[in-house]
Formats: C-alpha cells, sequence, structure tokens
C-alpha cells in the first residue's frame, strides 16, 4: 500500500497556490499523475511538497489518492504526455499536457507520449536536444505566472519542464536555477546551446528571469514583455527590449558538459 500521506493529482494541471485559499497567488503547478506529499490539512485544502521540493496550497478537488499500481518516474512503462489527448478504462477523454503522466490504461487518441523507459534516447541530456526542445514544444505559449505547461508557463517553468524532460533535474524559480551547473562564459558569442542566461530588474541583482542560449546570441524564452514564447536576437542593437535584456544580464551557466552544449 502507498504511504497515507502520499496524495497523486487527478485533474490535467493543478495549481499550487501561495495561502488556502481560491484567490491567492498560484506560485507554480502540479499535473495529472503526479505524486505530492501531504504536510499539512485544512479543509479543503492541503499544503503539499512536490518531487521537486516545492511547497504550495492545493484544493483536495484536484486530488485522489496514490495507490500503489499508479506509475511514477521509476516505472520504466509509465508514460509522459508530450501534449496529447487520452482516453481512460472510465470513459473519460481529456487532453493532457507536456509532463503529466498517464494513467496506466489510458488509450492515445491523439499527440504523443513517451515512456520512461524511453525517455533517455528520445530526449538526451544534450544542450542542442534541450533547445530545440524548448523550440519545438513550447512554441506559441502564453506567459503565465506559476505555469508550467506550453498551455501557459514562466520563464523558469518552462526551463525546469524541459531541462526535466531531458533528465536534468533544476529547481523550480529562476533564482535557484541560478545556483546550479558551472559557470558559463562571459560574452554572448561563446555560450553554447543549452547554456542558460540570467537577468535580473531588481537593485539588489537577486534573479528574476532565465532564457535558454540557441548559440550564434540568439536565445528562447518566456517574457511577460513578449505576451509569452519569443527567441530573441541578443546582437541586435535596434530592439530596444533586447538592449534592455543585455543590461540586465547578471550571469550565464551550463547545466550539461561543454562538448554537449555546442552543436
Amino acid at each position: 500500500m502507498s504511504d497515507p500521506a502520499t496524495l497523486i493529482v487527478d485533474a490535467a494541471v493543478a495549481p499550487l497556490q501561495a495561502e488556502p485559499r481560491a484567490g491567492s497567488e498560484q506560485v507554480s503547478q502540479t499535473l495529472a499523475g503526479h505524486r505530492l506529499m501531504c504536510l499539512e490539512r485544512r479543509d479543503p485544502w492541503l499544503r503539499v511538497r512536490a518531487a521537486d521540493g516545492y511547497e504550495g496550497w492545493l484544493h483536495q478537488g484536484y486530488l485522489a489518492p496514490a495507490s500503489a499500481s499508479a506509475p511514477d518516474a521509476s516505472d520504466a512503462v509509465g508514460r509522459i504526455s508530450l501534449g496529447c489527448t487520452v482516453r481512460e478504462r472510465n470513459g473519460r477523454v481529456r487532453a493532457l499536457p507536456l509532463g503529466a503522466v498517464l494513467v496506466s490504461d489510458a488509450v492515445l487518441v491523439h499527440g504523443d507520449a513517451v515512456q520512461f523507459g524511453e525517455r533517455t534516447e528520445r530526449f538526451p541530456p544534450d544542450g542542442a536536444a534541450i533547445a530545440h526542445s524548448a523550440m519545438e514544444l513550447f512554441q506559441g505559449t502564453p506567459y503565465q505566472w506559476g505555469g508550467i505547461t506550453p498551455w501557459g508557463a514562466d520563464c523558469s517553468g518552462m526551463v525546469q519542464t524541459i531541462f526535466g524532460l531531458h533528465g536534468v533535474p533544476l529547481p523550480r524559480d529562476a533564482r535557484q536555477q541560478a545556483e546550479h551547473g558551472a559557470p558559463g562564459p562571459d560574452t554572448l558569442e561563446l555560450l553554447g546551446t543549452g547554456d542558460l542566461l540570467f537577468f535580473s530588474d531588481r537593485a539588489d541583482g537577486r534573479i528574476t528571469h532565465v532564457g535558454i542560449a540557441l548559440g550564434a546570441s540568439r536565445m528562447v524564452h518566456l517574457a511577460l514583455g513578449r505576451g509569452g514564447y519569443r527567441i530573441e536576437q541578443l546582437a541586435d542593437e535596434n530592439d530596444a527590449y533586447v538592449a534592455a535584456l543585455r543590461e540586465r544580464l547578471r550571469l550565464t551557466r551550463r547545466m550539461v558538459p561543454a562538448e554537449r552544449a555546442r552543436r
């Protein structure tokens, strides 16, 4: 039997909120099939911890008790949605975003999913592959504070989701992500594909934004100032938004080995 303090997300997307009330700020999200640890109960709200250590409040309506047979990341035959529609044994047909875990009896109706055991082969920890996935899977994504999927995400949510898909776990927030990996190059021209760029618009320099380098002084990111997904030409001296970005650049980090970062 599973630990009674362990819960599993039933909704396709469930918001993690700052406080146990419907109108509070969404600080992150968790997805269908993901397991959570229950830390505190204030019915009908639960304070939970996700696998990445992030904590927040979740209404019990998004959840179901975890069962011993529910697949998770250690189950090689389990499947992760790459953006799909499924039909489940109970007759429910629903769309699942990138990163959701399919129930074991789900039938794929549309889209794609990958088995846990095949994920590394299809999504290797390679800088070029990581950058390609970000461009392909998040293209057109609108900006949403606290979001982590192509249905709506913020900058660090996209980075965490894409790197996690490629087997490189990162924490949730940009300032936390900036503490991982190895120091990156000092100049944009030397950045490897898949390196991360970190920015701050605060007087104290605290990191507030992150993007993924694409090589040739380009970057893909999700930005409120762009409304969401955008590939930036960081060498463009005529773009006022890009000029502001360059002024706010604080550091770069390399999350995969250098020989894998460049292509």
